[in-house]
């Protein structure tokens, strides 16, 4: 852990300026147990509730995830959580709706076109995770297939304009926009005390978005989550290190209690 604070220290701004602070967390590994499918995903028990209460007291709390944001609406939304789904390229307005970033728009054919390649040219072992702005070729299932599945994705990049993202236990093809999970992190808890959770590469953006928000005086946490596929730096970079999503929810409920209603 980086800090030499104690957990109370840490979450002592938090819980002195609820409507100051933001908290969000990653979704897969982090909120839910990792599984093969990825359609077949859901937050561990207790994790709705304690966002549900959090959301309640403090300014905003969200999941910032790879997912599509029809995946968080259908399983998050209803309960005044901010969602923002594929790294910041679209967001579950308070309405329910999709909204997709601009820029992205011009891109969705390519993403098809690269999933549509996929899905004939890669080995079974291999699967294509459709995403609408992003593919994912997932390759947990016969990892001794990583080679293939990264030479596929880095010629697939060369020749559509698209850019690689190395994941867990898969790679992701997505448009070449300045836009990730850090800046999504950095708009949504801009002015406010903020702590993030996550356990993938993919979620170091929003440790970066954490470092400056600290370096403007604001109190920050982040929460790395353990686990056998964990970055070595998203452990090393942490102020706090829980186990697993279980170890995410002991948390979250650590940092509700002592929040009053506002």
């Amino acid at each position: 852990m980086v800090s030499p604070l104690s957990v109370v220290e840490l979450v002592a701004p938090f819980r002195a300026d609820p409507l100051g602070s933001a908290v969000f967390s990653d979704f897969d590994g982090t909120l839910a147990p990792i599984v093969d499918d990825p359609a077949e995903a859901r937050p561990l028990a207790g994790v709705v509730d304690v966002l549900d209460a959090l959301a309640g007291r403090c300014g905003i709390v969200g999941v910032v995830s790879g997912r599509p944001a029809t995946f968080l609406r259908d399983h998050l939304g209803g309960r005044g959580l901010f969602l923002s789904g594929l790294y910041g390229l679209e967001l579950v307005t308070p309405a329910g709706e999709i909204e997709v970033v601009r820029e992205a728009a011009p891109w969705v054919e390519v993403v098809e076109e690269a999933a549509a390649a996929g899905e004939a040219a890669l080995p079974p072992g291999v699967s294509v995770e459709r995403k609408g702005l992003t593919v994912a070729v997932h390759f947990r299932r016969d990892p001794s297939l990583a080679r293939a599945a990264e030479a596929w994705v880095t010629a697939r990049a060369e020749v559509s304009g698209l850019v690689v993202h190395p994941g867990r236990m898969s790679y992701e093809l997505r448009p070449p926009l300045e836009c990730d999970k850090g800046s999504a992190v950095a708009a949504a808890g801009e002015g406010r005390n903020v702590c993030f959770l996550g356990d993938d590469r993919g979620d170091l953006s929003a440790f970066d978005a954490l470092d400056r928000a600290a370096g403007e005086g604001r109190a920050v946490i982040r929460v790395g989550v353990q686990s056998e596929e964990a970055p070595a730096e998203i452990l090393e970079r942490a102020d706090v290190v829980v186990d697993g999503p279980e170890g995410s929810l002991r948390f979250l409920n650590a940092l509700l209690e002592g929040l009053e209603d506002p």
